[in-house]
């Protein structure tokens, strides 16, 4: 258990530090999102390798992802960066909620990674359900959003089922739908084969683990489900005449399309974050 205390954090401060530059030189990060970055990180990867694998996994994923086809992007996203860089607060809002819950896990086991049994702990089942929860979510909704926008399938608003340009907040392909449940598949597949090195439960449970996987899968497409829902609804989308393009806002030159403008893309995400974090965390006190 001590050498756990003085390892662990060790590796958290190396690796995170090691991202963090390494996702400001590439410009996947600006500045603010860096130190950000590295600060979440470590407090997951100290908290435990599966979580800090699940987080590494939906970094390195989404960045690759969001730089793929930028040209196209760039003529349809109303919310395209250059390089796809991110600041504080595009950080924050992907991971606020599970460092929570991963200081709270950490906290309660003492340091120690548990499997997922609600006959031992009903309370650290439903926790670390949450942080598979709010990846899967995060993970779906980036795979989703980035190669949605790059398939030729006509989108369709998810409310309606009427066609709508693309980039519209609300429109969903099926193509884009299947990379959320993909995303969310990975999601548990990082979580399962890191636990298998770090944590010790009998071979019944042991096994049960795998269900993490279909769950996580489950979890992704739901994530993207219920981000396309508000965003369809509380965020709004409108075609600018003058850009020729699909933005977020309204305006004088603005044709609107849908959405209430109450929420922001940031505030979307974090709506669906957290409930698809309490939907997985129930699910896996029921489950496990």
């Amino acid at each position: 258990m001590e050498g756990t205390h003085l390892v662990r954090p060790a590796v958290a401060a190396l690796v995170a530090s090691l991202v963090a530059v390494r996702a400001y030189g590439r410009k996947s990060l600006d500045f603010s999102g860096a130190l950000a970055g590295f600060l979440v990180m470590a407090v997951h990867i100290a908290a435990g390798y599966r979580y800090g694998a699940m987080l590494l996994v939906f970094f390195f994923t989404s960045s690759k992802l969001t730089k793929v086809g930028e040209e196209k992007k760039r003529k349809v996203d109303p919310d395209f960066k250059e390089g796809g860089q991110r600041n504080w607060v595009q950080v924050l809002s992907n991971s606020a909620i599970a460092t929570v819950l991963v200081v709270v896990i950490w906290t309660l086991t003492g340091w120690k990674d548990e499997c997922l049994d609600s006959g031992k702990s009903a309370l650290i089942t439903s926790l670390i359900g949450g942080v598979i929860g709010h990846y899967s979510c995060c993970n779906g909704d980036t795979w989703s959003s980035e190669l949605g926008i790059l398939s030729d399938e006509q989108p369709r608003l998810i409310t309606t089922f009427k066609p709508v340009r693309k980039g519209t907040n609300g429109g969903v392909t099926v193509q884009g739908l299947m990379a959320a449940a993909a995303a969310g598949a990975v999601i548990g597949i990082s979580f399962v084969l890191v636990g298998f090195l770090t944590t010790k439960c009998t071979l019944d449970v042991a096994l049960k683990q795998l269900l993490v996987i279909p769950l996580s899968t489950l979890a992704g497409l739901c994530g993207s489900v219920i981000d396309s829902l508000l965003g369809a609804t509380l965020q709004f989308s409108g075609f600018c005449t003058v850009r020729n393009k699909i933005v977020g806002k309204p305006g004088p030159t603005v044709k609107k399309i849908s959405g209430l403008g109450i929420l922001d893309n940031n505030a979307v995400n974090l709506v669906s974050i957290l409930m698809t974090t309490m939907l997985t965390s129930i699910a896996c006190v029921y489950i496990f």
